[in-house]
């Protein structure tokens, strides 16, 4: 499989025209790059608008409910999703996780975006998350493609400083999965370390998929 470059906006931007703008420039910058897989999640108010000007990206959602609709205020589920023709899901992310999302909550995101036919990007900070995370989609009974695992260290989350090459790279090996991101403060000069000395499949990149010139420079250098 290809590389794949998931661009996770978090809470940003601030209004519809600078995420439409925003895409754009990366619609751009990546339009005649065909070596990897990109996929930008924006906010859940966004998704509509920013899914319309995508062309060469896929379109990726920030979280889900596991009900496809119900009593669940301010929850947003996958047959919603469906419907704005989100392909993939970021399940798990440790800013989650902080805010009290439980290894069962997320078990139950993971299972419902795999039986609705999305593509979970599923995020891991340790070996018990690691454990339950593989455990859920071994029981689903998917192919491995279906579904990916995201490396994230807490200490790289927002911090802007990222882990270190060689303990990722045994964190990397001790996952036994076939297709594993690197996500933690990833930038175009870091990046090429992390696919070509530590050996992930890609990256789920934070604060540098907000600049569209440095997220385009990550692409390229994965492509080279």
């Amino acid at each position: 499989m290809k590389p794949l470059i998931v661009g996770n906006w978090k809470m940003n931007p601030d209004s519809p025209g600078r995420a439409v703008l925003l895409a754009k420039k990366v619609e751009l910058g990546i339009a005649k790059i065909k070596g990897a897989n990109i996929v930008i999640a924006p906010p859940f108010p966004f998704l509509l608008p920013v899914g319309k000007v995508l062309k060469r990206a896929r379109l990726g959602a920030q979280d889900l409910f596991w009900e496809a609709e119900g009593a669940f205020t301010g929850e947003v589920s996958w047959h919603q999703l469906k419907h704005l023709r989100v392909e993939y899901v970021i399940i798990g992310h440790s800013e989650r996780r902080a805010l009290g999302e439980s290894d069962e909550m997320v078990n139950k995101k993971i299972k419902a975006a795999l039986q609705a036919g999305l593509k979970p990007v599923v995020c891991i900070a340790n070996a018990i998350q690691l454990k339950k995370a593989l455990k859920t989609i071994q029981e689903s009974r998917v192919k491995t493609q279906d579904s990916i695992l995201a490396f994230e260290p807490l200490s790289a989350i927002g911090t802007g400083k990222p882990y270190d090459v060689g303990a990722s790279k045994r964190m990397r090996n001790a996952i036994k999965y076939p297709f594993v991101l690197y996500g933690g403060s990833v930038n175009s000069k870091n990046a090429p370390d992390y696919v070509k000395k530590a050996g992930f499949q890609g990256f789920l990149v934070g604060g540098a998929s907000l600049k569209a010139g440095e997220f385009v420079k990550i692409v390229q250098k994965i492509c080279q």
